[in-house]
């Protein structure tokens, strides 16, 4: 899989990773068999981002109990936020995820959807400096919330931004990107596929002749080529509960990418539909 650096260290990051809104809330162990296939699918591809939050109902528990018995747990690398208000009440969360994710070091802290970040930022930044989680990041995932992002990654020392950004939401492309590569912070983005939306847009639709220049053979790696053809991009975050959709995701991390006029031949194909 391609990989990309971030910025504040180098570490290279895969550029498919994995989100678990929704798909990762499961109630008891039912679902675990096809979950841990998405994630060993993950894996086998070359993936490593696992993205979470307290948000997500039992998504860091369910993380935690299937990593927890998988050899390669320590291969992923993983990411989840504080969402709630007060510096204490936000350590209290922030602990509760080390627990449900069975983890001592967090890779990626990030402040859900800026939630308080005033409060918790300087919390992240200790955390770090100790040793107890590797990043600091912020998130949020509507147009609206952009020029807040930006305004953040450059007064403030985070080391990643969580955002949404697709082939027909365009938007963080205007500052927010641009931004992002300027600060040397690194991207993870979210809604790639328009929570569903784009899918619909295509059905009954074959891909164009012309999509195998670009090695693209699902229009799941149409919409994620386009994501991570942008050099600005580090990470996207597409979330599954099919291990047979995840397989086509994380493919889309491989092979040529579109260059500027390749991307612009994908945004009036679709535009056209």
């Amino acid at each position: 899989m391609i990989t990309r650096p971030i910025p504040s260290t180098g570490e290279a990051l895969p550029v498919i990773g994995m989100g678990t809104w929704q798909t990762f809330d499961v109630a008891g162990s039912s679902a675990h068999p096809s979950l841990q296939k998405v994630l060993e699918t993950m894996h086998n591809a070359g993936g490593r981002l696992i993205d979470s939050s307290p948000m997500y109902g039992n998504s860091e528990k369910v993380i935690g109990d299937i990593t927890h018995n998988m050899a390669a747990r320590d291969d992923f690398f993983y990411a989840t936020k504080v969402w709630t208000t007060g510096k204490q009440e936000g350590i209290r969360q922030m602990e509760s995820s080390f627990h449900k994710m069975k983890r001592t070091t967090i890779d990626l802290m990030q402040i859900h959807n800026l939630t308080d970040w005033k409060t918790h930022l300087p919390v992240l930044q200790q955390w770090k400096q100790s040793g107890k989680i590797r990043y600091t990041g912020v998130t949020h995932y509507t147009d609206s919330s952009h020029d807040n992002l930006e305004q953040v990654i450059r007064k403030e020392k985070t080391d990643f931004v969580q955002f949404n950004y697709s082939l027909l939401s365009r938007h963080a492309e205007k500052r927010l990107l641009p931004a992002a590569a300027d600060s040397g912070v690194a991207t993870i983005i979210n809604r790639p596929f328009g929570e569903g939306a784009y899918f619909k847009k295509i059905a009954g639709k074959s891909l164009p002749s012309w999509a195998s220049d670009y090695a693209i053979n699902s229009w799941a790696a149409y919409f994620l080529k386009f994501i991570i053809s942008h050099p600005a991009v580090t990470c996207v975050i597409p979330a599954t509960a099919s291990p047979e959709h995840a397989l086509e995701n994380f493919n889309a991390g491989e092979g040529a990418l579109p260059d500027a006029a390749g991307r612009n031949k994908m945004i009036a194909w679709i535009e056209g539909l």
